[in-house]
């Protein structure tokens, strides 16, 4: 089959994230009509998580490709960007503060850059309540999804944009996210201020990290007066349950963890066992490096599911930066096949050297000091 051309394209994007998101709303600027399919059955049906920062060199880019970093700044907490490293005993040990002008890297909290994107779709772009379960139909396509609730589309250009454990991903790589050994526990704070003021006063405006070499913490300001906070440990990635509890036993939860951390101070061991509501676990997954695979007309991957790497704040930036690429390559083209070409040229050997510079990096985390990875990205969950 003769590959189409992007504009007579019917194109089919999994994943509303940022990524996804991202790729449709440039899209929709350049006149290609584009789908977007998500599992949740609406924009609203979980949390997105902690804050992010979006670097000037990647991320904002990408914003500014979509026409939104003017809104994105009317968000965006340059403040967040202050960096304080300290000791178990709560001792600081270095102190980064942000530039009155430095707008580098400023944070914004992930669920209000979804909104951002979202909003910015066309009505109707965004087909909530859609899992994708497989994809058939020969490799020039035309491709067939068949979602969870037994339906089907029929589609010329297939987008990964789905995540870890990507649903696109079996159709063009074999490759499976390999767990890291360490697992993040996320304890969550509200209204800090007024019911956490110590901890609002060690956090500062933007992030903290402590460790002592085998278990750390990373604690991070997010907009809203709340304040999320990651415990960092080696282990194996069933060790709740190994240790006969639940992830909803907050009580057995936390009294393992003031165990580990038993020569914590008191009061950095606050940030461990003074949270509001129940833990999340959050195993850290990578996948293999270097991860490529051959040529596919009809069918592409971006953000994690192309380059799942360590938790280092690079992830949403590539993620958005790859949707970019792929969506100026696809309005630039003659054919979609061609846009892939160009596209995976740049992303695969772009994200094969960053993955090799934060490769075991989650290890870093347990160290005393900030791990610096220069300009490729900072320890951020």
């Amino acid at each position: 089959m003769t590959s189409v051309a992007p504009a007579q394209a019917r194109i089919s994007i999994i994943g509303a994230g940022p990524g996804g998101l991202t790729c449709a709303r440039i899209l929709q600027r350049r006149g290609i009509a584009v789908t977007v399919h998500d599992r949740d059955p609406g924009p609203d049906a979980r949390n997105q998580g902690g804050t992010l920062d979006l670097h000037a060199d990647n991320g904002q880019i990408a914003l500014r490709e979509a026409g939104l970093l003017d809104e994105f700044f009317k968000l965006a907490r340059p403040e967040g960007q202050e960096m304080r490293q300290m000791d178990p005993t709560g001792t600081m040990t270095s102190h980064t503060v942000p530039g009155a002008d430095e707008l580098f890297k400023p944070e914004i909290d992930r669920g209000q850059l979804r909104d951002l994107l979202l909003d910015s779709l066309q009505p109707g772009t965004v087909h909530w309540g859609r899992a994708l379960d497989t994809i058939g139909g020969p490799a020039d396509g035309p491709r067939q999804l068949h979602f969870a609730d037994g339906t089907t589309v029929e589609t010329d250009l297939v987008i990964g944009a789905d995540g870890a454990f990507s649903r696109v991903r079996p159709a063009v790589s074999p490759a499976a996210p390999e767990y890291t050994g360490v697992s993040f526990l996320e304890a969550w704070f509200s209204d800090v201020e007024n019911r956490h003021p110590d901890i609002a006063e060690l956090v500062g405006q933007g992030g903290a990290h402590a460790a002592d070499g085998d278990r750390g913490l990373f604690a991070q300001r997010n907009s809203g007066d709340h304040i999320r906070v990651y415990l960092i440990q080696r282990l194996p990635v069933d060790w709740i349950s190994r240790s006969d509890l639940t992830v909803d036993d907050t009580d057995g939860i936390r009294a393992l963890l003031l165990d580990e951390y038993a020569d914590w101070s008191p009061r950095m061991r606050r940030m461990i066992s003074g949270n509001d509501g129940p833990y999340v676990d959050r195993p850290i997954f990578a996948l293999p490096v270097p991860h490529t695979w051959e040529h596919n007309p009809t069918v592409t991957l971006l953000g994690d599911a192309a380059h799942l790497m360590p938790p280092l704040g690079v992830g949403v930036n590539l993620a958005m930066l790859d949707a970019c690429e792929l969506a100026l390559a696809l309005a630039n083209e003659a054919t979609v096949d061609d846009a892939i070409r160009t596209y995976e040229k740049t992303m695969l050997p772009r994200s094969t050297e960053t993955a090799r510079i934060l490769e075991g990096g989650a290890e870093h985390l347990l160290s005393a000091d900030i791990p610096d990875f220069g300009d490729d990205g900072d320890a951020r969950p």
